[in-house]
């Protein structure tokens, strides 16, 4: 849990939030969330976004990395 706060304190974003997710998602629903979001906003499935396409498809998949690491790190334990 410590883990997981000093992420959030540190990036200074909520990772849920952007994964449109609540704080008691599974793996799978931040799996199935972040490839939903990830399609939406790949700059090569919406190539009239440009660099705020890209953009968000980095925060996602930043977002996807560490909720995801987050998440695991309870399984774990």
């Amino acid at each position: 849990m410590l883990v997981c706060q000093f992420l959030r304190a540190r990036m200074g974003m909520d990772y849920y939030n952007i994964l449109k997710v609540n704080r008691n998602a599974t793996l799978e629903d931040l799996k199935k969330s972040y490839r939903r979001l990830a399609r939406t906003w790949h700059p090569d499935k919406n190539p009239t976004g440009g660099a705020e396409a890209e953009a968000k498809f980095k925060q996602i998949t930043e977002a996807y990395e560490a909720s995801g690491f987050c998440a695991s790190i309870f399984l774990v334990i």
